[in-house]
């Protein structure tokens, strides 16, 4: 598994287009991810699942009613994010946890930044009050997609994983979304 077959040209990534996931759009999800798992630690998994298994998860956000979105250019989905609940227990409902992914040929052009932002505008839409980044490639173009939407570092479990022969932390950033801890849910 691995980038796209064909990266699209610089003018199809600037001009991609930011829309809701469709079942027809698992099997890129699939290859992106799948890359990602193989090559990188932003994954703590290390066999990447087959588009059955993907298929099962994000019909399980679907059932959520959680949001998932692929940046698409020209006819190419090359990146997807979306949001789940950070923790299932009840104290919890108002806090989810992003994730983004890039074909690892547009990494750079900015898709990612534009996904997380819608993230942000949906999950605000939503009622939800915080969002996690909870990122484990330190070294990753993640951190810095997180602050520049306005993420900050909230701590950092050391030594948590092991992958690719070495012992990995992860970072926990946080973004107030809407009135934050400012009010009571609604």
């Amino acid at each position: 598994m691995g980038p796209a077959v064909t990266a699209p040209s610089p003018e199809a990534l600037r001009a991609a287009v930011i829309r809701p996931v469709r079942p027809g759009d698992i099997d890129a999800i699939t290859a992106i991810y799948g890359h990602h798992v193989m090559t990188g630690v932003s994954s703590f998994e290390e066999a990447p699942p087959d588009a059955a298994e993907m298929r099962w998860r994000f019909g399980a956000l679907a059932v959520d009613e959680m949001p998932a979105f692929v940046a698409e250019a020209g006819t190419q989905v090359v990146a997807y994010a979306y949001a789940g609940y950070y923790r299932t227990r009840p104290a919890y409902r108002n806090t989810v946890e992003d994730s983004v992914y890039v074909d690892a040929a547009c990494i750079g052009a900015g898709l990612g930044k534009r996904l997380l932002n819608t993230l942000i505008e949906d999950c605000t839409a939503r009622g939800f009050r915080q969002m996690l980044g909870i990122i484990s490639d330190l070294e990753g173009p993640s951190i810095a997609l997180h602050k520049s939407c306005g993420f900050v570092e909230a701590g950092r479990l050391r030594s948590v994983g092991f992958k690719h022969g070495r012992w990995i932390d992860t970072m926990f950033m946080q973004r107030p979304l809407g009135a934050g801890d400012g009010a009571p849910p609604g």
